[in-house]
């Protein structure tokens, strides 16, 4: 518990020094344009809380891109599954995976755009980028399952339930915990940058574009804020979430 509580000050000790630089920068370049202080982007902040639509501008960006990020989730287990039994899948998928990982999001924006509507377009953004993390991650997991457990399972007849509950999922939990808390956090980045391509009406990437457009800085740092907490809140719940109902939950 000591060291825990040393490493928590340690972080807001960092975090303290972070907002003295920043500062430090905002009085040497002494132009809010460029450079707003802590200051002036928390009152933009608080300002944004109590606007009406703000919240509506939130769960319109949030709601697409946990969209897309469950979709990429459900479909990277299935898909990961399915290569784990059979080899010949897994060859097939590959080529599709590769491609998704390598490709910049930046042109998957440009070519979605071609195909979607600007409304479906940080979901779909979300899950390209989701599911070949959640693939990856379950399959290594599957594929490391221990075969003598397997072979011992047959010979008592243990039906698929019961293993999948005590083989399958203590063994892909950790990997299905990890590749759903990192890739949750790219998910909510990549889909907000895809809504600065598309610019919908009523998301955050509308009001990044806009803030730019009109030189308030203030505002594009204080909605930066949103997304940077956004992210962190939609990974410790999902995580929680997950260990809920994989059966890892501790308080």
């Amino acid at each position: 518990m000591l060291r825990n509580n040393k490493k928590q000050w340690q972080r807001l000790l960092a975090f303290a020094i972070a907002l003295i630089v920043w500062q430090a920068a905002a009085l040497l370049v002494d132009e809010k344009v460029f450079v707003p202080s802590p200051i002036d982007v928390a009152i933009r902040f608080v300002s944004l809380l109590g606007e009406l639509s703000f919240f509506a501008i939130f769960f319109y960006s949030l709601g697409r891109v946990l969209i897309g990020f469950f979709a990429g989730l459900l479909l990277g287990c299935l898909l990961a599954v399915l290569a784990a039994r059979f080899p010949l899948a897994e060859t097939l998928l590959y080529p599709y995976m590769i491609t998704i990982r390598s490709v910049p999001v930046a042109s998957f924006v440009v070519l979605a755009l071609l195909w979607l509507s600007s409304a479906m377009l940080s979901g779909f953004i979300a899950f390209l980028i989701v599911l070949p993390i959640v693939y990856n991650g379950v399959l290594v997991a599957l594929q490391a399952t221990d075969r003598q457990l397997n072979e011992m399972a047959q010979v008592f007849h243990v039906s698929f339930f019961d293993r999948l509950r005590c083989i399958y999922v203590p063994q892909v939990r950790p990997a299905l915990l990890a590749a759903a808390t990192t890739s949750i956090g790219l998910a909510w980045k990549s889909g907000i940058a895809a809504e600065l391509f598309g610019m919908p009406d009523g998301s955050i990437g509308n009001e990044l574009y806009h803030a730019k457009l009109y030189l308030d800085t203030p505002a594009l740092f204080a909605w930066t804020l949103v997304i940077v907490l956004g992210s962190l809140v939609c990974e410790k719940l999902l995580t929680v979430l997950l260990r809920f109902v994989l059966g890892g939950y501790r308080k």
